[in-house]
């Protein structure tokens, strides 16, 4: 079973993690401060991932981060408060995999959880949706077992939303995603690549899903 380390000063917050995550058949460890995660990190090399608060007293996530990272080598995701956009990006700056917002929904934590596993796990993996096969090694994307010439930033784009399948994901993410933080250009470029993405995907395009007043979503049951 996948193991996942929970690095939080709140009681409360790790009991409510730990009662998710075990709820589908993970094993949790805590550390209810930066230091004492990191020795349970020391203690357990075979982690499969680490959820890390970044507001704790003492060493603070991004300190423990940093340090985490000096030995361990496993997706690290900050858990951060709904508007504290200037901590989420620091930490994704400094080498964070993701960041998942506090409060939680037992569906969206569960849902990040295991797309950011499955990322990690076949990353250099061939995955398919429907008649959509992309090679990651090679960077190529088949649709009916015939080459689909992309843009990067067409072929970075569906890559991400093969990653996140089933996640509504807003623009200004897709944005930061593939463009990067220090981006200053207009977020509906977003919706001029998924034209052009759907476009070249031919029938297969309908599998990315249009979220009105959010973003888009690839539609994992279509």
């Amino acid at each position: 079973m996948p193991k996942v380390l929970v690095i939080d000063d709140e009681p409360n917050i790790r009991r409510i993690i730990r009662d998710f995550l075990e709820h589908e058949g993970f094993s949790v460890l805590e550390g209810e401060s930066g230091e004492a995660g990191i020795q349970e990190a020391l203690e357990n090399r075979d982690l499969d991932l680490i959820l890390l608060d970044i507001r704790m007293p003492g060493m603070d996530g991004f300190e423990v981060l940093e340090a985490l990272r000096d030995f361990i080598e496993v997706p690290i995701v900050f858990l951060t408060a709904l508007s504290d956009d200037y901590h989420e990006i620091k930490g994704l700056n400094l080498g964070a995999d993701d960041y998942i917002s506090k409060p939680f929904n037992y569906n969206v934590l569960m849902a990040r959880i295991k797309s950011i596993l499955r990322k990690n796990s076949n990353k250099d993996l061939p995955v398919e949706l429907g008649p959509v096969t992309i090679e990651r090694s090679s960077r190529t994307v088949w649709v009916s077992k015939e080459i689909c010439e992309l843009t990067m930033k067409e072929y970075e784009l569906l890559n991400y939303l093969f990653d996140n399948r089933g996640i509504s994901l807003d623009r200004l993410r897709l944005l930061d995603r593939i463009w990067g933080y220090d981006y200053d250009g207009d977020p509906r470029t977003i919706d001029t690549h998924i034209k052009t993405l759907r476009a070249k995907l031919g029938e297969a395009g309908k599998l990315i899903k249009t979220v009105r007043g959010v973003g888009y979503r690839l539609d994992e049951n279509e």
